[in-house]
């Protein structure tokens, strides 16, 4: 299949890249980020996560980020929420699209969150069900799709099997994510070719994390396939807590430069992008990592 015109990038480091870090970032700094990345042309921002501040304590101010920030047209701002409480609390801070998520694996599944896939399954389905209803849209997150750090690999028809699933359920969009970063090129094509045999290749997006430097190489092996739809983070901010030694998610201004030198459309601004990136590596009090933003502020 020829690759996309146009992709879409789902900006997650907001949500998914700050909560993994360990340094706590002020309920200001964190709206001020989400406003900065709205001005760089992105439409999907994935703003905050509406789970217990227990498990994570970054994200214990979701409410107030989410009445804070300013809500542009044309841009959507997922959050994820993990059940049907954490969905109440999304729609009465305002959100119009959550996302859930599950993983490929039984034993991450186990040590995240303690359940099985199954019943991971069971506590988002009411949220699915009430969303239908309320016009809410859902995306949908499978981790772990090309291995695992308890059970190492993971079998590809169990990552069709939980995406086809999530798709039935009614998730509009199904994100494939490399929760640990070991993937490589060859194995992240057949991975989704085999997950685009049981799900729409237009409702699948890729998630890759940067940990064995492979990230931009499963994109681009992906987007090869006919993907359309990438998550990334801006100054590759993030990790796992439950992934030891995962490093961040690729850097979207990474992913951005790949793509504009590929033709692509994004409509992303790479200068005002980077810019972000370097600010928000400024407030975690370290240099950017995304290597486009540190070869253009060394320009």
């Amino acid at each position: 299949m020829a690759m996309p015109a146009q992709v879409r990038i789902v900006e997650v480091g907001p949500r998914d890249g700050l909560q993994n870090e360990k340094t706590i970032v002020a309920t200001a700094d964190k709206i001020e980020l989400i406003n900065r990345l709205s001005r760089t042309g992105l439409t999907s921002i994935e703003a905050t996560s509406f789970v217990s501040p227990k498990w994570v304590p970054q994200l214990a101010d979701a409410g107030q980020v989410f009445a804070g920030i300013d809500r542009r047209a044309g841009i959507s701002y997922p959050v994820l929420v993990p059940n049907a409480r954490g969905y109440e609390r999304a729609r009465a801070a305002g959100a119009t699209e959550v996302a859930v998520f599950t993983a490929a694996s039984e034993a991450f599944s186990q040590k995240n969150i303690n359940a099985s896939i199954d019943e991971s399954i069971e506590r988002f389905t009411p949220v699915l069900e009430s969303a239908r209803q309320d016009g809410v849209r859902v995306r949908g997150y499978v981790s772990t799709v090309l291995g695992c750090p308890y059970q190492g690999a993971v079998p590809v028809a169990d990552v069709v099997r939980v995406a086809r699933r999530l798709h039935a359920l009614g998730c509009y969009e199904i994100s494939l994510g490399d929760t640990i970063g070991i993937g490589t090129p060859h194995k992240a094509r057949a991975m989704l070719l085999a997950v685009a045999d049981e799900v729409p290749m237009a409702a699948l997006a890729v998630h890759f994390h940067d940990t064995y430097g492979q990230a931009l190489a499963n994109v681009l092996a992906c987007l090869e396939e006919g993907v359309g739809v990438v998550d990334a983070a801006v100054s590759g901010v993030g990790g796992c807590p439950y992934a030891k030694g995962a490093s961040g998610n690729v850097a979207t201004e990474d992913v951005v430069y790949m793509l504009d030198g590929l033709g692509v459309r994004t409509g992303v601004d790479i200068d005002v992008l980077a810019d972000t990136g370097r600010w928000l590596a400024s407030l975690l009090g370290r240099e950017s990592g995304s290597k486009v933003g540190r070869a253009m502020a060394a320009a």
